[in-house]
């Protein structure tokens, strides 16, 4: 009966620190949304105020960092269950790590409110956040859910994000020939393009993570990737 009811505690331990994740994803997933919202209609407010929930999302990493090492401590977990704490770990820096580009996309939103606009770029941006914020949920649910198949998906959806972020780099560049002056404007708009890419490449991460978490490796094979933009003016 003793060791029922410290498996029992044990479970939920985990349950715990899975839940802390889980609420720390959806504040990050909020984050994206909003930051892109306010992105669209250079909304100030809405801006300062993802940049003021990032707090709740480094708390939260701290919250799960000190879960994670008193289960290690009192636990002293092994196998998959080993593996469960080590993808907590690393699913909260990365999420802590996605919560710092919403926020510092949400500063360039304050100085791009001063400026002019461009809708085509502006609607590229939402679609590619949207993408992200989607692979991240997914990623989310792959994590609850033990899904080694839908992180599998998700990891593959790297490619899309890329390809968004290739066609809209080029996009800015055009806009940048054909009008000196909006020049200051799109280079503020490609930081936040390539951040919101970079994200793409964090979930993807996560992705993985989930995979191990599961199967107890990480995938073998070269992750897919789209981003050409390194090479966009090189001479052959």
């Amino acid at each position: 009966m003793n060791e029922q009811h410290i498996a029992s505690a044990y479970d939920r331990d985990l349950e715990e620190i899975q839940a802390l994740v889980t609420k720390m994803g959806g504040l990050v997933e909020e984050g994206i949304l909003k930051g892109s919202e306010a992105l669209q209609n250079r909304d100030v407010e809405m801006a300062e105020k993802v940049r003021a929930g990032d707090k709740a999302v480094d708390g939260l990493e701290m919250a799960i960092n000190e879960a994670c090492q008193r289960v290690i401590a009192l636990r002293a977990p092994v196998s998959s269950d080993l593996r469960t704490i080590l993808t907590v770990l690393r699913l909260a820096g990365s999420l802590e790590r996605l919560g710092d580009y919403a926020k510092n996309i949400a500063k360039r939103t304050v100085v791009l409110a001063e400026s002019g606009r461009l809708d085509e770029p502006n609607g590229a941006l939402r679609r590619m956040s949207r993408e992200v914020q989607e692979m991240l949920n997914d990623t989310l649910n792959a994590f609850v859910r033990r899904d080694a198949v839908l992180a599998e998906a998700v990891r593959q959806r790297d490619m899309e994000v890329d390809q968004m972020y290739n066609a809209l780099f080029r996009e800015l560049l055009t806009f940048m020939m054909e009008d000196p002056r909006k020049i200051t404007m799109c280079m503020h708009l490609h930081f936040v393009a390539k951040n919101t890419e970079r994200m793409g490449d964090l979930v993807t991460n996560m992705a993985e993570q989930v995979i191990y978490q599961v199967t107890g490796e990480m995938p073998d094979d070269v992750r897919p990737k789209a981003d050409d933009t390194a090479y966009v003016g090189k001479v052959e």
